[in-house]
């Protein structure tokens, strides 16, 4: 008899989960197939045109799908992979697992096969073009909107739909990537376009070989990461197939988080000699004079991936904020130390310094580069409401009290408050286990989008990043239940250039309006709850941690208990 394949899932698995998790991964291959249809098919309701010369990348026909067809396709896509991912995520709590490099290789090569056809679902990719258009011939993209270089003539500035008028609100990094996209592309949008999509290819599966390294040594982990980032059905459509900046962003923010994590996870050296946090005076190798130094280069890295970060989106400071108050969690003076473990301020100060060094030197040069223009259009981004948040009912009601810019200034800081109360419930609920820097990172980026009064569907890319470095729970569902329902929101996330028919109208004044913001408000309050039965049960006497009793195995638990913790999904 031949050997078992080493992709396939051992029979003691099959019987604990049934054929749940087999089935799972059809439904995901599914989705991803019905993406790839809907993007290959070409110009539609869900895909712009992108002009350019015969032959040029990326390729797609010319099926002329119906408004009803495309949308159908894409929008049983998302069922079939949310579905999908709720079954394979269900049975791996049962026990199922199967090596996590087929399931890596598989999310890469759709990846790659998404970037050969053109984007779908919005615009957006056009305005990215326009704005690297307006750098490369002496215009100030943060300045002034594509329209001003649509009247001169200029073919990929004419091709712009959405956000015409609107200039640019990202950062200088992710302009620059669009402007050496322009460099390429000359005056074809369509090649443009496509330079922009192998930039994002590059970031989204940059992002997914750091989850599966960070992962190393527990397979679970890694499979973990490869379903929710790297063959997650539901960011293979709205993120990848939509071709948006956020792929970027997040693989700084993740790349900060793995350079950062080991300082306040024990892994690097303390002062003094031990990773563990014993007394090391008595070494004499130069380790405790050197120590506090690497600590802070290595600090300074991270703060220097936040500041990349945040030179393509803003948001990405968040993760800087969460990697800070980890560090104060690690380090900073507690009563009952013992004089053991390794806190105080001559460790707090090269960690904290390093990190807020770093981010200021790469941010404040992305901020002059950028100028005031940039900051500018930074600040009136961040005050916009989407049509599928939750936040549009209130502001509406409001207003009828209050002018408009005041029922805005009170969303707003309705939403700051509610981010802060969101954030401090997430560190203290989130599952405990050995990425302290990734639970508070994921803590501070939870609570922006599930505070802030402008979402779409792709931002919640950073959630999805970050998940994999806390042990299942709870959130795993609700997040699920966020994405899926915004995505189903906004299909398509498309205003100019597209003219939908009456039959479909209840996606956006049903679905959208309707739907999607009560899915919201219900995830928001779900995650309240969750949040306070964790804290609750962290003090409870068998010592067990997080919503769903998950909590790192402690100092003395054997590796035996821990690999049998993890497959219960008990463990961090």
């Amino acid at each position: 008899m031949s050997p078992r394949p080493p992709f396939l899932p051992r029979p003691e698995h099959v019987r604990r989960s049934g054929y749940a998790g087999p089935a799972g991964l059809a439904m995901i291959g599914a989705s991803i197939a019905l993406t790839f249809t809907v993007a290959v098919a070409g110009i539609s309701v869900m895909e712009p045109p992108y002009p350019g010369r015969p032959g040029q990348p990326p390729w797609a026909f010319s099926a002329h799908l119906s408004p009803y067809l495309a949308v159908a396709l894409a929008g049983t896509a998302l069922a079939s992979g949310t579905i999908g991912l709720a079954v394979t995520m269900h049975a791996m709590r049962r026990g199922w697992a199967i090596p996590a490099w087929p399931v890596v290789a598989a999310g890469l090569g759709a990846a790659l096969a998404l970037t050969l056809v053109p984007p779908f679902g919005s615009s957006d990719p056009l305005s990215y073009a326009a704005y690297g258009r307006m750098l490369v011939t002496g215009h100030n993209p943060y300045a002034i909107g594509p329209d001003v270089l649509a009247r001169l003539g200029d073919p990929v500035a004419r091709a712009v739909q959405d956000w015409y008028t609107t200039p640019s609100d990202y950062g200088t990094v992710a302009t620059g990537g669009q402007a050496l996209a322009s460099l390429i592309g000359g005056t074809s949008a369509r090649l443009t376009v496509f330079v922009l999509s192998v930039l994002n290819l590059v970031a989204f599966g940059g992002t997914g070989l750091l989850l599966h390294r960070l992962g190393r040594g527990d397979r679970r982990r890694q499979i973990r990461a490869a379903l929710l980032w790297t063959c997650n059905p539901l960011l293979l459509q709205v993120l990848v197939a939509g071709e948006h900046a956020d792929s970027q962003a997040v693989f700084f923010g993740v790349a900060a988080v793995a350079v950062f994590s080991p300082l306040v996870s024990g892994a690097v050296p303390w002062p003094g000699g031990g990773a563990d946090g014993v007394d090391g005076s008595g070494s004499t190798d130069g380790t405790g004079r050197e120590a506090p130094f690497r600590m802070a280069l290595r600090a300074a890295a991270a703060g220097a991936l936040i500041g990349l970060g945040f030179a393509v989106k803003v948001t990405i400071v968040l993760l800087g904020a969460g990697l800070a108050v980890a560090a104060v969690q690690a380090f900073a003076p507690r009563r009952g130390a013992g004089g053991r473990a390794p806190r105080g301020w001559p460790w707090l100060v090269p960690v904290a310094g390093g990190l807020a060094a770093g981010f200021a030197v790469i941010a404040g040069l992305a901020l002059v580069l950028g100028g005031r223009d940039g900051f500018r259009r930074t600040v009136q981004a961040s005050s916009m409401v989407s049509i599928g948040s939750p936040w549009r009912v209130i502001r509406t009601l409001l207003h009828l009290g209050l002018s408009e810019a005041s029922a805005g200034d009170v969303v707003k800081a309705a939403a700051v408050v509610l981010a802060v109360m969101l954030a401090i419930l997430l560190l203290r609920g989130l599952p405990r286990g050995a990425n302290a820097g990734g639970r508070a990172a994921l803590a501070f980026a939870l609570a922006w989008l599930l505070a802030w009064p402008y979402v779409l569907p792709w931002y919640d890319a950073l959630a999805w990043a970050l998940l994999p470095l806390v042990a299942a729970s709870t959130l795993d569902w609700l997040l699920l239940a966020r994405t899926s329902a915004l995505a189903f929101g906004y299909l398509p996330a498309r205003v100019a250039g597209v003219v939908m028919p009456a039959g479909l109208g209840w996606l956006q004044s049903v679905v959208r309006t309707g739907v999607t913001p009560a899915v919201l408000a219900i995830v928001t309050v779900w995650v309240v709850v969750s949040m306070r039965r964790g804290r609750a049960s962290s003090s409870r006497p068998d010592g067990r941690s997080g919503p769903d009793g998950a909590g790192a195995p402690g100092p003395a638990a054997s590796p035996t208990s821990a690999r049998q913790g993890a497959a219960d999904g008990r463990t961090g």
